[in-house]
């Protein structure tokens, strides 16, 4: 007999997952297969719980501690994380038919991810501030603080919504015993674009770093940063490999390899944004940014009303 988490047991048609060992109840909210491919592990789910839910709060406390505003996005994404867990729990042990309880949980999961991804291109863009009052030239127009911070943004809102349709749709399909094919091309779709964008991302934050390798004479400054560079550039790399392992999943199909084996999804989706969003909370952009960002804006204004020009490092 399968287990309760065994993904083996298909309907007859092989067009989706029921578990024997939880009869659908068959209510309003049901779909006739559960739509996860699998019932969700209870243990993960309390665990993600556990993590996020203090992740949350040591953010928290930062944004306190260091008045580093702009970073809220992290402890909001720690937040809807925690909530998505806590719905993707009731599916583990209250019913894995509900559609309501996977909507949510997609919802959540899908759209926190997006807020990490926003909390790294505010700490590019205050980095590329940075470096511009330490005297680096960065005149590129795709080094632009603007353009990066809010260029990234509306690609992942977009591209969000379209993930959120997608899954919405599929869960509807389900329920009513329609081909989900449509919602999970609409899905795939939002996946290929956001994948395609944070790649283009990671280009313009190696491209950047490798700039201020051009100046040694400003080596000093530049290593004051380096670890929390190097974190951020770690953190961006579990994002997008998260992305990445989404739109593998999509790509293959409802119900395919991918999707119907927790394992994937544990290891892939779950592991990189708990190691994301920890690695941020230990390097913190409080401890490397802020004051150092005042400081050089206080310093410019007074070399400029004293008429005086600070020399600067063309790059």
């Amino acid at each position: 007999m399968a287990t309760a988490t065994s993904p083996s047991r298909y309907t007859p048609t092989g067009a989706g997952f029921q578990n024997p060992n939880f009869p659908n109840p068959m209510g309003r909210y049901d779909a006739r297969v559960i739509i996860y491919g699998y019932t969700p592990s209870f243990a993960l789910c309390i665990l993600a719980i556990v993590l996020f839910a203090i992740s949350c709060l040591v953010h928290v406390l930062q944004l306190v501690r260091y008045k580093t505003w702009f970073f809220s996005p992290l402890a909001l994404a720690c937040f809807l994380e925690t909530v998505g867990y806590i719905f993707r729990s009731l599916s583990s042990k209250d019913n894995p038919y509900h559609i309501i309880w996977f909507v949510v949980q997609y919802f959540m999961i899908v759209v926190a991810p997006v807020f990490i991804s926003a909390s790294i291109y505010v700490c590019i863009n205050k980095l590329i501030t940075w470096a511009k009052s330490v005297g680096y030239v960065l005149d590129q127009w795709w080094l632009s603080p603007k353009l990066i911070l809010w260029g990234f943004v509306t690609v992942d809102v977009l591209t969000t919504i379209l993930q959120i349709a997608g899954a919405a749709l599929i869960g509807s399909s389900q329920s009513n015993q329609k081909d989900p094919a449509t919602g999970n091309n609409i899905l795939l779709a939002g996946l290929a674009v956001q994948s395609f964008s944070f790649t283009i991302f990671l280009a313009v934050l190696s491209l950047f770093r490798f700039a201020l390798f051009k100046h040694p004479e400003k080596s000093t400054a530049v290593r004051a940063k380096d670890w929390f560079i190097a974190a951020l550039a770690i953190a961006s790399l579990l994002v997008y490999l998260r992305t990445l392992f989404r739109l593998s999943e999509t790509a293959q199909g409802l119900f395919s390899h991918l999707s119907i084996h927790e394992v994937y999804f544990g290891t892939l989706e779950f592991s990189p944004v708990v190691l994301a969003v920890w690695i941020l909370a230990v390097w913190h952009p409080g401890r490397w940014l802020p004051y150092d960002t005042a400081a050089a804006s206080r310093t410019s204004r007074v070399e400029s009303s004293s008429g005086k020009e600070k020399p600067r490092a063309n790059v």
